[in-house]
């Protein structure tokens, strides 16, 4: 009891300091390891970093980051505005839907929430103020539709829940399509019934005339996307087809995203490789990093017999699998308030993982569930990273963007109670696999 305390209690010291999530999952292991009797041995600390980081579905993830980063200052992000705007550009909430469609297809792309904000938000957002869109009601959209990053594949916190959990990580990235889909529409009927309050006086008219972007921008845009979105194809179509590993599949998405951006679009030069580069290893290096550190701390708790208590806590209070995910789900939704979501899946799944195996729920549909849950979290404070990076691009405060978020909030929490509670939505995918 002592040892899992002085692990937290050290863990949420250091977070409440605002140390990064590595340095407190790393500091709170280093320190019960030394210091507390009945502990293994130090070198437990160095041992479980090697083996966590000695696997090879991680190698995908800086691959993905890299493809993302060169997709995104490469001009595909803005071609892939342009197919959006050319499949729903056209209705009365049109630009809305852009933003949306937009953000689902550089999801299928980057597999981050705050890349997919970026990315769509600064292309997006200054043309939704321009014909009239509320500012704060642009990067409310921009930020919901930005989940969608971690839901459709492929998904860098899938790859994490699929590692942690011993789970196909090709079958986790096909759980998550038809939720991440489901998102989107309803994300985009939200827009529909909310656009028309959220609208400058006069903008309507001009939305109506279609006069969003410049014609002929548009129109080029259009004519040179397909080779945009010809990149989720390849990823998702040479995985499924078994030609590649997911892992392989994001080796050859970089260099598919290299020779587009400067070969084709020219977009990227030569000269921006070294930032390009630096910039996707910095992100890299975070997130392996707090894997790395993360293992020694999960060690911790599974010697403690952490999971096992938590378990029988929770069915203690109800054996009713609906009530249980229901009371997980709760729990899930407050630690992604305050928790990065990559730190959150490699803690709590050996945690939660014991608990839902032994109600008999797939832990395919659980790796949806908890990633819908925490990519919430990207959406509410007090962390919030998409709220943050909208405000950024948009130039609007916290304040007004949390008003305008709370409807796109409101169906976030009506469709994760359908994920929870409706499994083929996850499972059929899957089941066709076999």
């Amino acid at each position: 009891m002592m040892i899992t305390a002085t692990l937290f209690g050290v863990f949420i010291i250091l977070v409440l300091l605002g140390a990064p999530i590595a340095i407190c999952l790393g500091a709170a292991s280093l320190i019960v390891l030394e210091y507390l009797p009945g502990t293994p041995n130090i070198s437990l600390l160095a041992k479980s970093a090697v083996m966590a980081g000695n696997s090879f579905p991680l190698v995908a993830i800086p691959l993905f980051v890299l493809a993302g980063e060169i997709m995104q200052r490469g001009g595909l992000s803005s071609r892939i505005v342009g197919a959006a705007y050319g499949l729903v550009g056209r209705f009365k909430a049109g630009l809305a839907y852009v933003n949306i469609l937009a953000s689902m297809f550089f999801a299928a792309i980057s597999g981050s929430s705050p890349a997919t904000v970026a990315a769509i938000g600064s292309n997006m957002i200054p043309e939704m103020e321009r014909v009239g869109y509320k500012r704060s009601y642009s990067a409310a959209i921009t930020a919901s539709a930005g989940i969608i990053g971690v839901m459709i594949p492929p998904s860098i916190p899938f790859i994490i829940y699929g590692v942690t959990a011993n789970q196909s990580i090709g079958k986790i990235f096909l759980a998550g399509i038809i939720p991440g889909i489901m998102f989107g529409l309803g994300f985009m009927l939200v827009s529909k019934f909310t656009v028309t309050k959220n609208l400058e006086p006069g903008a309507l008219a001009s939305i109506k005339m279609k006069n969003i972007i410049n014609r002929k921008e548009n129109g080029g845009l259009r004519q040179h996307s397909i080779w945009a979105l010809i990149t989720p194809i390849i990823i998702l179509g040479g995985i499924y087809g078994g030609i590649f590993t997911p892992t392989e599949a994001a080796g050859v998405a970089v260099v598919y995203a290299l020779v587009v951006s400067l070969f084709v679009y020219r977009d990227l030069k030569f000269r921006d490789l070294g930032t390009v580069f630096l910039k996707s290893g910095l992100t890299s290096a975070t997130v392996l990093v707090m894997v790395v550190m993360a293992a020694s701390f999960g060690r911790l708790l599974t010697l403690q017999k952490v999971p096992v208590e938590v378990a029988n806590f929770i069915t203690a209070l109800s054996d009713n699998p609906y009530m249980v995910l229901m009371l997980i789900n709760i729990m899930l939704l407050i630690v992604g308030m305050f928790m990065e979501t990559i730190a959150s899946i490699i803690i709590l799944t050996p945690i939660l993982l014991p608990i839902i195996q032994q109600l008999g729920i797939d832990p395919i549909h659980f790796g949806v569930i908890m990633t819908a849950n925490l990519a919430i979290g990207f959406c509410t404070p007090p962390l919030g990273a998409n709220l943050f990076i909208a405000t950024g691009v948009a130039d609007v405060s916290l304040e007004a963007l949390v008003q305008s978020i709370i409807p796109y909030l409101c169906a976030m929490i009506m469709m994760l109670l359908m994920v929870t509670y409706i499994p083929q939505l996850s499972l059929f995918l899957p089941s066709l696999m076999g």
